[in-house]
């Protein structure tokens, strides 16, 4: 789960991703970091598997990711958790890194002006991130049988696609989001 601040207020998004092909399966957005985003995100993420897939979930020590409703959500899709210890990122690197890419795209170069604004554009993000071809496919196994890697697809899309939000330009910043397209 990543925080973003809007003003005085909080938007919290908490995706699940297929580390096979580094797409986002499901996500959640709240303004409460609280267990039901958390669970809601998962829970969604479980339909999407197969019958018989039982995968290795990572995630951080964050106390949503320790509390039995997490867990019991895990052992009843037949997922097995998996977390580092404390200090130790190894377990959510990649998720991270993504939140990383995310804010250095997004939101860091433009001023949102209302937590709906951003709402909007995380999901026009998360859209744009998954490629048309695995959000059009059935489970992991179909979007496995592309065999292109997000990375090789992104370049393909134009960021013009996420078309138009309610937000400003961070004058100075090197940004070419347009705010009436």
């Amino acid at each position: 789960m990543t925080e973003f601040s809007v003003g005085d207020r909080k938007l919290y998004l908490s995706p699940v991703m297929d580390l096979f092909d580094r797409q986002i399966i499901s996500y959640a957005i709240s303004t409460s970091p609280n267990l039901a985003l958390t669970n809601g995100s998962l829970r969604t993420a479980l339909t999407t598997l197969e019958v018989g897939q039982k995968p290795l979930v990572h995630s951080d020590q964050g106390f949503q990711y320790q509390h039995n409703s997490w867990r019991t959500l895990l052992k009843n899709g037949g997922a097995v958790q998996s977390m580092s210890r404390k200090a130790n990122c190894y377990d959510n690197a990649v998720m991270e890194n993504f939140f990383g890419h995310l804010k250095e795209e997004l939101f860091h170069r433009v001023r949102f002006l209302t937590t709906d604004a951003l709402e909007t554009t995380l999901r026009e993000y998360i859209h744009w991130y998954t490629p048309k071809e695995f959000r059009q496919s059935s489970g992991a196994s179909a979007r496995r049988s592309t065999g292109l890697r997000p990375s090789r697809l992104r370049p393909l899309i134009s960021r013009t696609d996420l078309g138009s939000f309610d937000l400003e330009t961070v004058p100075g910043a090197p940004c070419s989001t347009s705010t009436g397209t």
